[in-house]
C-alpha cells in the first residue's frame, strides 16, 4: 500500500500514457454546449453518467486532476475493475481511507461523451459530501474537463456552458486576466489589501471546489496575518481530514480590477492538514479564491491559452457573512430530511444559548425540519445578523427548545 503523493503520480503517469485515448468531447458536432447545473454552499453541481449506465452529481472543481467517485459502492455495481489498492493517510500517519484507481471509464455529461478515463475511488464516503451539502453528490470532475474545452459558470442563471477552444471568442463585457496553469491548476494574481495600509501582491488558486471566499496562507508572507478581530474555527475538511484556523475580516481584495471589499478570509493553522489533492509541491502560492467568491461573477476558465474572464452580477455587493450562528449541521438519512448539528463555535450565540452537538433538529423557527432541506437550514441559520431563532431539538430522547439571536463576530 502506497501513500497519497505515490497515488497521485501514478495518476498522473497514467493520464499522461493514456493520453491517446482519454479525452471529450462535443456530440453531433456542435461547438458548444449549455448544461443546467445546481449551486450549493456556492459549489457546482453537475449531472453526469458513470459508464453509460449510472446517473450520479459530481462537483465541478478546478483544484483537482482526476476525477473521484467518493464511494466504491457505486463502481462496483458497474462490476469495474481496479489496478491498485492505496492507504490514504492523515497526520502522524495515521490511516483515512483506502483507495482505488479504475481505468478505461466513460464519464458523459449532457451533450458531451468523455472516454478512456482513469478515475479514484474511495473505498467509503469519507467526505460525506451528500451529508454536509444536502443533496446526492457522488463525485469530484476537475481538470479533465477544463484542459479539453473553454468552461463558463453562470452562478445565478445556474448554468455551464462548454466550448471548444478554436471556436471561442472573447467577450466585450467580461474583464480578462492572466492565468497560470501549473500543475493541472489555474493560479490568479490579485492584490489583498489587509489593512489601510498594507497590500499585498497574492498569488491564488482559483478553486471552484471550495465553499470559501478567500482563503490565505499566513506562513506564504508575514504580511498575510489574521486581523486583531478575528475567530477560532473549523475552516473546512478534504481528503486530509479537518482543517482548522482563523476566520476573519480585511478591507478587501483587487481581482481583474473589481474591487471588493470587507472580505471574510480563512486563515489555516500551520499545522493544519490542508486538502492532500489541492496541494502542489512544485508550486508556491499564497492561498485561494473559493466559491463564496466566484459566485459573485459569471466566470469563464480558458485553460488552452491561460486566460481567466469575469462579468460581476447581482450578488457583486452582497455583505459577507461567516456562520451567524456558530451551527454546523449534517443532513442524514436515505432522503436526506433528518438533521444533526455536529459542532458549535465556542462563544457563538448558539453555544451561549446552550445548542450542543450532537443534538437533532426538530423544527427552526416553527416550521418542521422534515419539510426543509439542508439548504433552507443553513439559509434561517445564516440569515442576517439580529435575526431570532427557534430551534426545537432531540436530545437524548427528550424535546427541548433553545433561542437566540445570529450574531456577526467578526
Amino acid at each position: 500500500m502506497a501513500r497519497l503523493c505515490t497515488l497521485l503520480f501514478l495518476l498522473a503517469l497514467a493520464t499522461a500514457c493514456r493520453a491517446q485515448t482519454l479525452g471529450f468531447s462535443l456530440a453531433d458536432g456542435r461547438s458548444r454546449v449549455r448544461i443546467p447545473i445546481e449551486i450549493n454552499s456556492n459549489l457546482v453541481v453537475v449531472p453526469l453518467v458513470l459508464n453509460n449506465q449510472l446517473p450520479l452529481k459530481f462537483i465541478l472543481d478546478t483544484g483537482v486532476r482526476t476525477t473521484i467517485l467518493t464511494e466504491k459502492t457505486f463502481s462496483d455495481i458497474l462490476n469495474l475493475s481496479y489496478s491498485r489498492r492505496y492507504t490514504i493517510s492523515g497526520p502522524g500517519g495515521e490511516k483515512l481511507v483506502d483507495a482505488y484507481v479504475t481505468n478505461n471509464v466513460s464519464l458523459d455529461l449532457p451533450g458531451v461523451r468523455g472516454a478512456g478515463h482513469a478515475m479514484l475511488v474511495l473505498e467509503q464516503d469519507y467526505l460525506e459530501l451528500r451529508n454536509y451539502l444536502g443533496t446526492d453528490v457522488h463525485g469530484i470532475l476537475g481538470y479533465e474537463l477544463f484542459s479539453r474545452f473553454i468552461v463558463q459558470i453562470d452562478y445565478e442563471k445556474k448554468e455551464l456552458m462548454l466550448m471548444l477552444p478554436e471556436r471561442f471568442r472573447p467577450r466585450k463585457r467580461f474583464r480578462q486576466l492572466p492565468i497560470a496553469v501549473q500543475d493541472t491548476k489555474p493560479y490568479v494574481t490579485a492584490t489583498v489589501q489587509m489593512t489601510d495600509t498594507t497590500r499585498v501582491t497574492t498569488k491564488l488558486l482559483v478553486d471552484s471546489g471550495a465553499s470559501h471566499g478567500l482563503m490565505l496562507d499566513p506562513q506564504s508572507n508575514p504580511a498575510l496575518i489574521p486581523p486583531q478581530k478575528h475567530i477560532n474555527s473549523i475552516i473546512g475538511r478534504g481528503l486530509g481530514g479537518i482543517i482548522t484556523g482563523q476566520i476573519g475580516r480585511i478591507k478587501g481584495i483587487n481581482l481583474g480590477g473589481y474591487q471588493i471589499d470587507d472580505v471574510i478570509v480563512s486563515f489555516p493553522d500551520p499545522n493544519s492538514y490542508i486538502d492532500s489533492l489541492k496541494i502542489s509541491r512544485t508550486v508556491a502560492r499564497n492561498g485561494s479564491v473559493g466559491g463564496e467568491l466566484l459566485s459573485r461573477f459569471t466566470i469563464i476558465f480558458d485553460f488552452p491559452r491561460e486566460k481567466f474572464y469575469l462579468k460581476s452580477n447581482s450578488s457583486i455587493r452582497k455583505k459577507f457573512h461567516y456562520s451567524l450562528s456558530g451551527i454546523t449541521v449534517k443532513a442524514k438519512g436515505a432522503r436526506l430530511r433528518k438533521f444533526e448539528i455536529t459542532d458549535i463555535r465556542p462563544g457563538s450565540s448558539a453555544d451561549i444559548a446552550g445548542v450542543q452537538a450532537g443534538d437533532s433538529i426538530v423544527a427552526v423557527n416553527g416550521l418542521p425540519a422534515g419539510e426543509l432541506d439542508l439548504n433552507s437550514i443553513n439559509g434561517y441559520l445564516n440569515s442576517r445578523p439580529g435575526k431570532r431563532i427557534v430551534l426545537d431539538l432531540e436530545r437524548a430522547g427528550k424535546k427541548i427548545t433553545k433561542r437566540f439571536f445570529l450574531e456577526d463576530q467578526i
